[in-house]
């Protein structure tokens, strides 16, 4: 589970440069009530040790302060696969979204190679990873990774209008060598200032 919200962690990073050129021409969504949790006990290697978010709501495009404490009880090698599970309520029951464009429950045979496609091997991991000693590559080592309050600029997300608005649930599960290394849950609801559907 560190890793899966390590790619997270990877893909704002990315994203970054791009933020205040959409910001100019989007819609806002806001992130509400959002809480986590790691959904599988003390039984898997993989844990989410801490993590808080701020703002609340959480303004998209804006900027996300995050400080995290992951660890991990193995290392992981190339292939990493993730699978999301993305669910929305509708009329009180929970539907799966469907995967479109990479949105929604995917899933990804190879998390390395798409961090790869990100972050070039060989090149250095951006801030603010750099700066803390995190790694932007695989193979990930067992042990714990902290990332202190860190500020981040959200770039706009271009949501579908119906998926622009209510409430979610994501689960991420993480695996290497055909075994379950961690999960994670996530809920929050979404709101957009340009809903029209």
């Amino acid at each position: 589970m560190a890793q899966l919200f390590l790619c997270f962690l990877l893909t704002f990073a990315a994203l970054e440069p791009l933020a205040s050129e959409a910001a100019a021409s989007a819609s806002f969504l806001s992130v509400n009530g959002f809480s986590w949790s790691n959904c599988d006990g003390e039984s898997l290697p993989g844990k989410i040790k801490s993590l808080s978010v701020n703002p609340n709501p959480i303004n998209i495009p804006g900027d996300l302060t995050v400080s995290t404490v992951l660890e991990t009880k193995v290392p992981l090698t190339s292939p990493v696969k993730v699978i999301i599970t993305a669910e929305k309520e509708l009329l009180g029951e929970w539907m799966k979204v469907p995967c479109l464009d990479n949105i929604g429950s995917c899933t990804y045979d190879n998390a390395c190679e798409l961090i790869d496609t990100i972050f070039p091997p060989g090149q250095q991991c951006p801030e603010p990873l750099r700066t803390y000693g995190l790694p932007c590559h695989c193979p990930f080592k067992e042990g714990v990774y902290s990332l202190p309050d860190t500020t981040l600029t959200l770039p706009n997300v271009d949501l579908p209008s119906w998926l622009a608005n209510g409430n979610y649930r994501i689960t991420g599960i993480l695996m290497a060598d055909n075994k379950e290394i961690g999960c994670g849950k996530f809920t929050f609801s979404l709101e957009s200032s340009s809903w029209w559907f």
